[in-house]
């Protein structure tokens, strides 16, 4: 575990003291990438954040986690999912990108690399270059899906036989493994499938 940053601690004080909550614990590891990452668990009041090289996706990663801290609900029993990268999440995020000088663009090209539908969140908000920021992500999308190889069929379609296979399930035609409500379902009232590749 590593000292947290005189920088860091300032940042998180100033953030919460703006939004009127109590700050979390920050706990600092380091990493020899450039890359940062973080977690924010608010059932036990802390951000963790691994730290790369770089200094300005240090201070993103982190403004990154205080939008969580900002935006998940207390620590309490609840049913269903907990809303993550959501729309709510990134007004508060790029709100605060915008207020500690994090320039729209590494903004935008910080969150489209780890979390491309941040790009429409953004483009929803106005942000600068978002616009043109989400139609090049799409047209890699497209450039991407043009040059794929066809699909070709490697087993035709038949029904699914379930067999065992040590701790897994997998079809005794085509040998994929299923797993999850697929199985569920398939074992309840059997189904049909084809198997299909790109190479």
């Amino acid at each position: 575990m590593a000292e947290v940053p005189d920088w860091a601690r300032q940042l998180v004080a100033l953030a919460c003291a703006e939004a009127e909550v109590a700050p979390p614990r920050i706990t600092w590891r380091v990493a020899a990438r450039a890359a940062s990452s973080g977690v924010t668990r608010r059932g036990s009041g802390s951000i963790s954040l691994v730290a790369g090289t770089d200094a300005l996706d240090q201070r993103i990663t982190l403004l990154h986690e205080l939008a969580h801290w900002l935006t998940l609900p207390a620590a309490r029993r609840r049913r269903g999912p907990t809303p993550h990268h959501d729309a709510a999440f990134y007004e508060v995020a790029f709100a605060l990108y915008a207020r500690h000088g994090i320039p729209a663009p590494a903004a935008l090209q910080a969150e489209g690399t780890r979390y491309p539908s941040s790009l429409r969140h953004a483009r929803s908000l106005s942000i600068p270059g978002a616009d043109e920021a989400w139609r090049a992500h799409r047209a890699r999308l497209r450039e991407r899906a043009r040059s794929r190889a066809p699909m070709r069929v490697l087993v035709p379609e038949h029904r699914v036989r379930l067999v065992r296979d040590g701790r897994w399930t997998r079809c005794a035609i085509c040998g994929v493994r299923v797993v999850g409500p697929v199985l569920r379902r398939l074992r309840r009232r059997g189904g049909r499938h084809v198997l299909l590749s790109r190479a």
